[in-house]
């Protein structure tokens, strides 16, 4: 049987109000959702998957090396025809024959990928970690688009631990239009006929809990949440109550998550001493799956959903890329993809370079020592990813390298400073430059303690380019 034995989640930063978008359209068509989660200019699917899971597998105590199978899903993933899960697990620092799968086309992806995730560990895999990260979005003035949220959540799932997946079932039905985005198309969008999607929903999700064998009565309920009632218009069809939807909701401070919106709420009740939890899924077409949680134990969690850091509609259309100057005249420093490649090891993962001569540190490792001169092959060490500001500044509108000038007409002004990022061992640090990301440039000065993150840094030929950036640390 597997068990879930850690969990990590997180939200981005911004919130937009319910009153900013009722303000700018003079309605708001997402019900029950106070507010939502929304991404940052160089935020996408897989960088909240990173976030997430890097919590995760923090929070489990294991290296990274050694888990045996990797699951990422998505309903909107980054790239339409690429395996993101080569990225992701080199960002997380997995080996490269770790198992890996992907799973998308419907918001019901997350559970499948942890259906998929329990298949693995019941049969072969020790350690497997399942990691569902969305950000839908529709036609600017539809109910889709103003539900939608952005969140992730990633479980570390071994053979035993303290929170058993006792049992599973699924249920399928054909509704054909329910919510859909067809080849080629960027929005999400359904035909709009509420008493349909309602059947749909809750068919499929009474189908599905009816096929669970173990009964529970359990005390949180993680519903799917394309808004902030209709999980509760399911509850008869769950056999739940309002109560324990309640206890497990995110949807009204987050929005709708898409495929993640059952992992975050999951992710949540995990942490909230819930003995029992009830997990049911629904993606269009229409298919559910349901899961059911047994807690005897504290299961290690890392949780980074919470934020107040509220945006106006202008800016929440302004980080999406909806409204920005347009590309610049010129087209920037050029780096192609197999140069790029071949920095990953530093970009993601921070891998500097040791003298082999005098000891020295060097990022990124290559060329001849700066301190004694050699031209030996470094000694490869991986920085933990902490680290001081040596010197900061601000680059305003139009001052970014034409590269990111795209990047910045979104987000806006961002610091760029010199790090002094630390190695393990004797608070030895090497000075690498670097983007701030996840606070506004004025977060950034001389003498703080930063850390690093993923995110995006630029797009080139059609190829998205991630590395590291910097934000102010959670130790400050």
């Amino acid at each position: 049987m597997a068990a879930i034995t850690a969990v990590g989640a997180y939200a981005p930063r911004f919130r937009i109000t319910a009153e900013e978008f009722a303000e700018a359209w003079g309605h708001f068509q997402a019900s029950g959702i106070s507010k939502k989660a929304v991404p940052s200019a160089d935020e996408d699917a897989l960088t909240m998957a990173y976030e997430a899971a890097t919590r995760a597998i923090e929070a489990s105590g294991f290296d990274a090396a050694e888990v045996d199978w990797l699951g990422f899903a998505s309903s909107r993933p980054p790239a339409a025809e690429e395996d993101l899960t080569a990225r992701l697990g080199a960002m997380l620092g997995l080996s490269s024959t770790t198992a890996r799968q992907t799973f998308t086309g419907s918001t019901r992806a997350g559970t499948r990928a942890l259906w998929a995730g329990m298949d693995a560990v019941e049969t072969a895999a020790g350690t497997a970690v399942i990691v569902a990260a969305d950000a839908p979005h529709g036609d600017p003035d539809d109910e889709i688009d103003h539900a939608a949220g952005a969140g992730a959540a990633a479980f570390v799932l071994e053979a035993n631990g303290p929170a058993e997946l006792v049992d599973r079932a699924e249920y399928a039905a054909p509704y054909p239009g329910t919510r859909f985005r067809n080849t080629g198309e960027d929005e999400t969008q359904g035909l709009g006929v509420t008493q349909y999607d309602r059947q749909a929903f809750t068919e499929t999700i009474g189908g599905a809990v009816s096929g669970l064998e173990v009964e529970s009565g359990p005390e949180a309920a993680a519903i799917q949440a394309p808004n902030g009632k209709l999980p509760y218009r399911a509850a008869g069809a769950a056999g739940v109550g309002t109560d324990e939807i309640q206890a497990a909701a995110t949807v009204h401070e987050l929005g709708d998550l898409g495929a993640a919106s059952v992992p975050v709420s999951l992710a949540g009740a995990l942490t909230g001493g819930y003995e029992s939890i009830l997990a049911v899924s629904h993606g269009s077409g229409a298919g559910a799956d349901a899961l059911l949680v047994t807690v005897s134990g504290d299961v290690p969690a890392k949780i980074a959903i919470e934020s107040d850091d509220a945006i106006s509609y202008a800016d929440y259309l302004r980080q999406r890329g909806i409204v920005t100057s347009g590309p610049p005249s010129g087209g920037g420093a050029y780096v192609s993809v197999p140069s790029w490649r071949r920095s990953l090891p530093q970009r993601y993962r921070l891998e500097a370079g040791r003298c082999p001569e005098c000891g020295a540190l060097a990022f990124p490792p290559e060329g001849s020592c700066d301190d004694c001169g050699a031209l030996a092959e470094y000694d490869p060490i991986e920085l933990p990813g902490e680290g001081v500001i040596e010197a900061v500044t601000t680059i305003s509108q139009g001052g970014a390298p034409p590269e990111f000038a795209a990047q910045q007409s979104q987000s806006g002004d961002y610091a760029a400073a010199i790090v002094a990022l630390e190695a393990e061992t004797d608070r030895e640090t090497v000075s690498i430059p670097a983007m701030g990301t996840d606070a506004d440039p004025s977060a950034f000065a001389v003498g703080d303690r930063v850390e690093t993150t993923i995110r995006r840094i630029y797009t080139q030929e059609g190829v998205t380019r991630y590395g590291f950036k910097i934000r102010p640390s959670d130790d400050e």
